[in-house]
């Protein structure tokens, strides 16, 4: 590491956190990315944020990061998936580079912090590194990920899988919207349609800082954690072919309803949870969607989603059995009944790196905190790094019980400063590792 001779004067041995970071300037960046997709919720009157990925809103995200990035200095490039990286140089350019980041893409009823306090946390590092006159001896990488949501395309981390070999290219740009819009036309339509290859070379590590999104660290009195690792995680979609007939005049026994098949479905994915049987299984069916929708008619079509998430695989392969078998018996409850299955996302247990784990861990520690281990019931681009580098997370407290996709989502200033003062020495710890380290 190098620095002005200003700055070598003021920072502390290697041995102390050595970086503090700007908080109001991470909160300034955060509340005015926060305006674009902003909308006010009917139900709660609260300003929430809808920038799905690649839509018009996503894209004038996305320019803002992209300016504030190429403020600060960085090199500015973007994948074929959209994904954009901003590269700060190290003092030895050959080394492999350390990677930050996460995603500014949203559900359609998000707040200000999910994704976004990684992405511009990591940016805040770049800036207070540039107070300091602090060069790194590795290069410094900051990233977003495109569509992380999963919720426009229908599959979650999908930049950041695609990055990885999880998920091919040419899969990914071929996926369509409800409305039939394919993702490589939305991307190029928006103007991120990047030529950076988008297979990626492993980093030397990659570190990636979140709101918990969960109670856990609020209850516990932690401001920040240190995430173990990611749990499993199963996204399908299930489609129930009935038949039409009149709600007054057909009688129950002729009926094919969808809609009652949806709603057996609903109830026993929380039986299965109810049950105890798959250990700590989490079950939600977050979308319904009868047809033709019609208050007189009874439903020929129901579709839903069904996600499912286990930290232990070996549980979460069995819930996914014993649930594709129920999908089986439907027909014999309703005779000419026809069930339908189609995958949407599947990831299994992920753990992360100890060493990075300890790494993070202690660094917390020197700043003062009482880090709490867990491990994430969200997915993140994290995990999807995590095969091809050393990987960690550090999860910043969010108040009312950790709410989030949602507008109530939120995190106070000075946590959302004290978990990306954590990533910041963190990662300056890792970028002045040397070769082999």
């Amino acid at each position: 590491m190098t620095t002005s001779p200003a700055a070598a004067a003021s920072i502390p041995p290697t041995d102390t956190p050595r970086l503090t970071i700007d908080g109001d300037r991470l909160w300034a960046s955060l509340m005015e990315l926060a305006t674009i997709g902003a909308y006010r919720d009917a139900e709660t009157g609260l300003i929430g944020v809808d920038r799905q990925s690649l839509t018009d809103a996503d894209a004038a995200g996305r320019r803002l990061l992209v300016r504030w990035m190429r403020e600060a200095g960085l090199e500015v490039t973007v994948d074929e998936m959209g994904t954009i990286f901003g590269r700060r140089e190290g003092s030895d350019p050959t080394l492999a580079p350390v990677l930050a980041g996460s995603h500014i893409d949203s559900v359609g009823t998000a707040g200000a912090f999910d994704g976004c306090l990684g992405v511009l946390g990591a940016l805040e590092v770049v800036r207070s590194l540039d107070d300091r006159g602090i060069t790194t001896r590795r290069p410094l990488v900051i990233v977003a990920w495109t569509e992380e949501e999963g919720v426009r395309f229908g599959t979650d981390m999908l930049g950041s899988a695609v990055a990885a070999g999880r998920i091919a290219l040419a899969d990914a740009l071929d996926l369509t919207d409800v409305e039939g819009h394919r993702f490589g036309d939305e991307l190029a339509r928006i103007g991120f349609d990047g030529s950076r290859p988008v297979r990626l070379t492993p980093p030397h590590a990659y570190l990636e800082c979140h709101i918990e999104q969960g109670p856990v660290l609020l209850r516990g009195g932690h401001a920040v954690g240190i995430v173990t690792g990611v749990q499993a995680i199963s996204w399908q979609k299930v489609t129930l072919h009935g038949r039409a007939a009149h709600a007054g005049t057909t009688p129950t026994e002729l009926r094919i309803d969808a809609g009652l098949a949806a709603a057996q479905i609903v109830v026993k994915v929380r039986e299965m949870v109810d049950s105890g049987r798959y250990g700590r299984l989490r079950a939600t069916v977050g979308r319904i969607n009868t047809f033709p929708g019609l208050p007189s008619v009874v439903p020929d079509r129901a579709e839903l989603t069904v996600d499912l998430r286990n930290p232990d695989g070996d549980r979460m392969a069995a819930a996914e059995k014993d649930l594709a078998e129920f999908l089986e018996t439907l027909p014999q409850w309703q005779p000419g009944l026809r069930v339908v299955t189609e995958r949407m996302a599947k990831t299994h247990p992920v753990p992360f790196d100890p060493r990075i784990r300890d790494l993070v861990a202690d660094v917390a520690t020197d700043l003062g905190h009482e880090p709490l281990a867990l491990m994430s019931g969200a997915g993140h681009d994290a995990q999807e790094m995590a095969p091809i580098t050393p990987t960690g997370m550090v999860f910043v407290r969010g108040q009312y019980d950790g709410i989030s996709h949602n507008p109530r989502e939120y995190s106070t200033p000075e946590d959302c400063a004290a978990g990306i003062t954590v990533l910041a020495n963190a990662l300056l710890r890792l970028t002045e590792e040397p070769s082999g380290a």
